[in-house]
């Protein structure tokens, strides 16, 4: 095993010059978002009336919903679109239009269908936040849905353990190296991470809108809606003016249920007592390294073995007949596959360096301490090499965080800059034939691109970055 000590080799962020990569097609849906459409003719604006707090209720305002301005009509015009749907019905319809995915689009329809019928979202009674079992009208479970509002540190969180924690415990609040309250873009942005390098572990994650009488609202949030529907009963003329009837929509991480899977810990127990068989067993280290790769990219403060799961199935091929020894014996074949949940603590700003080190679980495995296959370093390598797809990477992350009110460009850069160096980092340990336990171990990096680079997605081989190594570490700290 290699010391820790050892300084990755800086050669590293100057890196080949690839092909230069067309922009993305105009008009596109920003990463993980979705773009508001204009109502259908004949529906009417709101040009006067009451004003209301926006989606979210409570003085949240309205995130960018639309699309980046490529291939769009930009200012006044767009300012004139109307707020028709989640304004008149009480659903988020035209927030959730998925121009790039028309099969996600379906699932969100089925949801917001479901809970028109009365099929009203779960929530979820583990964890400290309010997330939800969402449902189709045939009570299926679809989804999960994290709003952001009741996340963790969230204003409208239902759960009290938070609240005892901040109450009893300041001084360990929080977490000191993330931005608060966007575990919803860290849910969409790891799906992101995961779909460009091919890992396949994150199930689909995009940002919806939804309204459900079983989310948490506020008090006033409940009043004013039953005013509304209580006037429009009364004077329909005068709500038709309310910029929406009902509860406000909330905006928050949609993740696709994944069925048959449990947690990662109980079938790690299992094959303590019953080993895999040997080509599962490959596939298995194949999917671990996948979600290596995924928390260290990412840099997940969050991932124990209770928050990933693994679907482990035997198939019967059928009952073979020997001619001499007249026996039976039965031919049978494993499928085994990772899923990574749970990935709303990610994407810090700096490297832990107060209290605690969040490490990865992951790294006391026995499989952590197997080189990286050749299947892994091929599918991983020649795109974390390829620095224009490294920038491409961060413009996408951009988009799809740039949609929150709360957005700092700075702070933003600052994600990316540890991003990055941990890229540089896998890279390093990809081409070396490292383990998991030893690219955990490698000195942590930040890599930070300079003001007088292009900001643009094609970056030259002139461009300037600076490579610094964090040194600083936390008080309690496991390697």
């Amino acid at each position: 095993m290699e010391s820790g000590s050892e300084e990755p080799d800086e050669q590293l962020l100057l890196l080949s010059e690839p092909a230069l990569h067309a922009g993305p097609p105009a008009g596109r849906a920003a990463p993980g978002g979705a773009v508001r459409l204009r109502g259908e003719p004949g529906l009417e604006e709101e040009e006067e009336g009451e004003e209301d707090s926006g989606p979210e209720g409570d003085g949240e305002e309205e995130p960018l919903l639309r699309a980046s301005g490529r291939g769009r009509r930009a200012g006044a015009a767009r300012d004139k679109e109307p707020r028709v749907g989640a304004g008149h019905t009480g659903h988020a319809i035209d927030m959730n239009t998925f121009l790039d995915d028309p099969e996600f689009a379906e699932i969100i329809t089925r949801a917001e269908q479901a809970i028109e019928c009365g099929v009203l979202p779960e929530r979820i009674s583990q964890g400290s936040s309010g997330s939800y079992f969402v449902k189709d009208f045939k009570g299926k479970t679809i989804g999960v849905f994290k709003p952001k509002s009741e996340e963790p540190y969230g204003h409208l969180n239902p759960k009290w353990t938070k609240y005892f924690h901040k109450i009893c415990c300041p001084c360990c609040f929080g977490r000191g190296c993330l931005v608060p309250n966007q575990g919803y873009l860290s849910e969409a942005g790891a799906y992101l991470v995961d779909d460009k390098l091919g890992l396949g572990v994150v199930p689909k994650t995009k940002v919806v809108w939804l309204v459900s009488e079983t989310f948490n609202y506020s008090a006033i949030d409940r009043a004013k809606s039953r005013g509304k529907k209580y006037a429009l009963e009364k004077v329909p003329k005068v709500a038709k003016k309310f910029n929406r009837i009902g509860l406000p929509p909330k905006v928050g991480s949609f993740q696709l249920f994944v069925e048959g899977y449990k947690e990662a810990d109980y079938w790690l127990r299992k094959f303590e007592t019953d080993p895999l068989p040997e080509n599962t067993r490959k596939e298995f280290q194949s999917q671990f390294e996948r979600l290596v790769i995924l928390d260290y990219v990412i840099r997940n403060t969050d991932r124990g073995n209770d928050n990933w799961l693994v679907r482990y199935e035997k198939q019967d091929d059928g009952l073979n007949l020997s001619d001499k020894d007249i026996q039976w014996t039965v031919t049978e074949e494993s499928t085994i596959k990772i899923a990574a949940i749970d990935n709303g603590l990610a994407f810090p700003f700096k490297h832990p360096d107060e209290w605690r080190a969040y490490p990865f679980h992951w790294a006391w495995l026995s499989q952590a301490q197997v080189p990286f296959s050749q299947e892994t370093r091929d599918l991983v390598l020649p795109r974390i090499s390829d620095m224009n797809f490294v920038q491409d990477l961060c413009e996408d992350l951009h988009e799809l965080f740039k949609t929150d009110k709360g957005f700092d460009k700075a702070t933003f850069e600052n994600q990316m800059s540890v991003m990055r160096g941990q890229i540089l980092n896998l890279t390093q340990a990809l081409k070396d034939g490292k383990s998991p336990i030893q690219l955990v171990q490698m000195p942590r990096v930040i890599v930070e691109r300079s003001s007088t680079g292009s900001q643009g997605r094609i970056v030259h081989l002139s461009n300037a970055f600076t490579q610094t190594f964090h040194s600083r570490k936390p008080f309690f700290s496991s390697w």
